[in-house]
């Protein structure tokens, strides 16, 4: 019972896991998404691509640190500052 119990969480975890589209960006999208940042006044500091969508952490020309979302066509979806 308690292997079969252990198995399952096992199975509920991987499987959420494989779910997520969590990989590394290619070269292109990289600079796509850093020029994107940059043309609005921004460098980027962290990328990834998360659910088909891209999450960029970047440092604006304020100082303040912003979170940007973009889709996956590269059109930006929300930029809000990151606590």
């Amino acid at each position: 019972m308690r292997v079969t119990m252990l198995a399952s969480m096992f199975l509920l975890l991987t499987a959420g896991t494989a779910l997520a589209d969590d990989r590394p960006l290619t070269d292109q999208e990289r600079a796509r998404l850093t020029e994107a940042v940059k043309a609005d006044g921004c460098t980027a500091q962290k990328m990834k691509a998360d659910d088909g969508k891209f999450e960029i952490d970047a440092t604006c020309a304020d100082s303040k640190k912003y979170e940007f979302k973009f889709d996956a066509q590269f059109k930006l979806i929300k930029k809000e500052l990151d606590d």
